[in-house]
């Protein structure tokens, strides 16, 4: 990185939130997803917020996870994105609440697209190593939508034991219309295998030939750190 880069080099930090609700606070999971995203811009530093429901398990499908969900948090610096996982009450809340938690802050150094006419600044150069995470999400046409979900399960389920993956999760704004996948890899070597082979390849030939998408966004990120516990593996 040149003298130069780093000193045009936007602070924007990304925070992801992933969480298992407990049983006994099933309803105050449910209410942070009703509520949506408002509350979490009016947050210290935050530019752009997203609060996501996941599917079964964790998982890609159409059927809605009753316990898992995700925060994807944009700030415009990085003290912003460690005050709020250090000090807020909202994380707080979380930690008392959550049988598993996952924390992540992310840099980006890669977008394609936008999220709400959101785009994200990019905040590091191309990592030499790994891990590296993406986010895929779109907003699916909606007469598109069913040859959409045609392509969707077999790419996805593809993640399943491919080489190289340390985390994936299914996130949605809205059932069937509004949907992303985030993923953590060993390295970019292994994420471009997966996304250039097999039904994913299939997947993203279909969604340009038909225009399945409205809006979309591709975005990879250097992860600044990684802990706390999901699907049964730890981190950090």
């Amino acid at each position: 990185m040149t003298a130069a880069s780093v000193a045009n080099r936007s602070d924007q930090t990304i925070v992801v939130v992933l969480a298992d609700i407990a049983p006994v606070s099933r309803l105050w999971g449910w209410a942070r997803i009703v509520k949506g995203p408002q509350s979490l811009l009016a947050l210290d530093g935050v530019r752009f917020a997203k609060v996501l429901g996941s599917g079964y398990e964790g998982g890609f499908g159409l059927r809605p996870s009753s316990s898992r969900h995700g925060l994807f948090l944009v700030f415009h610096t990085a003290l912003a994105a460690r005050d709020f996982l250090a000090h807020s009450e909202l994380m707080q809340s979380y930690r008392e609440r959550a049988r598993e938690l996952c924390l992540l802050t992310l840099r980006t150094w890669s977008c394609r697209g936008s999220w709400d006419g959101t785009a994200l600044d990019l905040a590091t150069e191309p990592p030499a190593g790994g891990p590296i995470a993406a986010l895929t999400r779109a907003s699916i046409q909606v007469r598109k939508a069913s040859a959409f979900w045609n392509h969707a399960p077999p790419s996805q389920a593809a993640l399943a034991g491919v080489p190289g993956i340390q985390l994936a999760v299914g996130l949605g704004e809205a059932p069937f219309l509004r949907q992303a996948t985030f993923t953590v890899w060993d390295s970019v070597q292994h994420m471009d295998a997966y996304a250039r082979s097999g039904a994913h390849l299939e997947a993203i030939k279909a969604a340009a030939e038909h225009q399945y998408f409205s809006e979309s966004m591709f975005a990879r990120f250097v992860p600044v750190s990684i802990e706390g516990r999901w699907k049964d593996r730890s981190y950090g």
